[in-house]
C-alpha cells in the first residue's frame, strides 16, 4: 500500500485491487484507489494535488515496492519510507540512495527501527560498538542523502547536513504494533503542508510522543489519532491561538 497526501488535506490510499473492498470498507475517512503496478501509480501521481507519498506499511517486500518508490521519486514527490519499503532495498540499498540523490528537490524521510536500520546501513548498525546512536544516524543521513529517523526510546533524527535532534518524550507504551506507521503518517502530513523534511520528522516525533503520553498505558496504534487533537490544542493554547 501507499498513502498519498495533498497540502489541502486530500488523503488517498493506493491499494492492490484484491484488497480494495477490505480497505474501502475499513477506511471511510480517506479515498481509496486501486493500484497494482508502478505504471498505475505513476498515472495516479499525474494529479499534482498529491504532493507527498508514504510507502511501506503493508506494501509487501519485493520489486513492486521498489518500483513504487522509484516512481514517487521520479515524479518529484515528497516521500516517507517505512517498513516494507526499507526492507525491499536490503539486497541493494545503493539503488535507493542513488534514486534519492537523483531527485534532489524531493523531501525524503526514512523511518527505520533498530531491526530495519542495518538492512540499509549494515556497517553502521548497533552490532558494531564504538559509535553512538547519534553518530550512526548522522552518518546514515549523509550517505543516503535523506533525513533518517531511527526509532526507539531516544528516537534520533538527522539530516544530510549534520543537523540532528533526539527525542526525550516517548513513553514506553508507544512500543506497540502500528505506532510507527502512525508516526510516518504524521510526518507525511507535515510534508504535505510544506514543512521541510528535517523539521517535519523532528516535529512528528515530538507530537507522536506527546500523543502516546496523552493516551496512556495500554494504548493501541489507533488511539494515537484520537489523542493528537489534544496535543494540537495544547500547542495552540501555549501560542495564544484561538480555535
Amino acid at each position: 500500500r501507499a498513502a498519498l497526501r495533498a497540502g489541502a488535506g486530500l488523503v488517498t490510499l493506493a491499494t492492490p485491487r484484491d484488497a480494495l473492498t477490505i480497505n474501502a470498507s475499513a477506511m471511510t475517512a480517506v479515498m481509496v484507489r486501486p493500484v497494482d503496478t508502478a505504471i498505475e501509480f505513476g498515472e495516479l501521481l499525474g494529479d499534482k494535488r498529491y504532493n507527498t507519498c508514504m510507502i511501506g506499511p503493508g506494501a509487501g517486500i519485493g520489486d513492486r515496492t521498489c518500483d513504487l518508490v522509484h516512481t514517487a521519486l521520479s515524479a518529484q514527490r515528497h516521500l516517507v519510507l517505512d517498513a516494507d519499503a526499507l526492507t525491499s532495498f536490503a539486497a541493494a540499498p545503493e539503488r535507493l540512495f542513488e534514486s534519492i540523490r537523483s531527485a534532489q528537490d524531493n523531501a525524503v524521510v526514512l523511518t527505520p527501527h533498530e531491526g530495519e536500520f542495518p538492512r540499509l546501513f549494515s556497517d553502521l548498525s548497533n552490532k558494531y560498538p564504538g559509535r553512538s546512536k547519534l553518530e550512526r544516524v548522522r552518518a546514515a543521513a549523509e550517505r543516503c542523502g535523506a533525513v533518517v529517523l531511527l526509532k526507539g526510546p531516544d528516537t534520533t533524527v538527522a539530516a544530510p547536513d549534520g543537523r540532528a535532534t533526539i527525542a526525550a518524550n516517548a513513553p514506553p507504551w508507544l512500543a506497540t504494533a502500528g505506532a510507527g506507521d502512525v508516526l510516518s503518517g504524521i510526518i507525511a502530513g507535515l510534508l504535505a503542508q510544506g514543512v521541510p523534511a528535517f523539521e517535519a520528522a523532528s516535529i512528528g516525533v515530538w507530537m507522536h510522543g506527546e500523543a502516546g503520553s496523552e493516551a496512556g498505558p495500554g494504548l493501541i496504534a489507533e488511539d494515537l489519532t484520537e489523542t493528537l487533537p489534544a496535543v494540537h490544542r495544547r500547542i495552540y493554547d501555549a501560542l495564544g491561538v484561538e480555535y
